[in-house]
């Protein structure tokens, strides 16, 4: 009895890793608006649903580093869902105070832009399978705005 239930356990785990899952990359990130007390730059996240019915997102996690520093961190909960077998794109906006892009002034005089990396953590709800995290990460230059671009 026990070889049997060890062959069903078996047997069910190999269909569950054959089981195609959502696959998620961030397409873009750039600048979006500016305001007298920050930035606000955009990521553009692209999800792929295998699945013949919408999945729903819990939630997206994110943290945008540059010099090792934490720029903007936070959550997105409930952002909507992914429609069926297709590619939606996702906008996750975050906000930089401009205190503390003074703070890396290093890094965004020599060419006016800034060295990033980008965390997200996509959570879908996956059918029978629960919460399947995606994990993110995207490295690379965000041009920042110039005094033409503010006024």
């Amino acid at each position: 009895m026990a070889s049997l239930i060890d062959k069903a356990k078996g047997f069910v785990a190999e269909k569950i890793a054959n089981i195609p899952k959502p696959e998620a990359s961030v397409a873009d990130v750039s600048f979006k608006e500016v305001t007298r007390k920050a930035a606000t730059f955009n990521a553009q996240v692209s999800v792929d649903n295998p699945y013949v019915t919408p999945l729903p997102v819990c939630e997206v996690c994110y943290t945008l580093k540059s010099a090792d520093r934490v720029i903007a961190s936070g959550t997105m909960a409930d952002p909507g869902s992914i429609a069926a077998k297709s590619v939606t794109k996702l906008d996750l906006p975050f906000i930089v105070p401009y205190d503390f892009l003074l703070s890396i002034m290093r890094d965004i005089g020599k060419d006016w832009d800034i060295d990033y990396e980008l965390e997200i953590g996509l959570t879908i709800d996956l059918p029978v399978v629960g919460n399947f995290t995606i994990p993110l990460s995207s490295k690379g230059e965000l041009k920042l705005p110039t005094l033409a671009d503010i006024f």
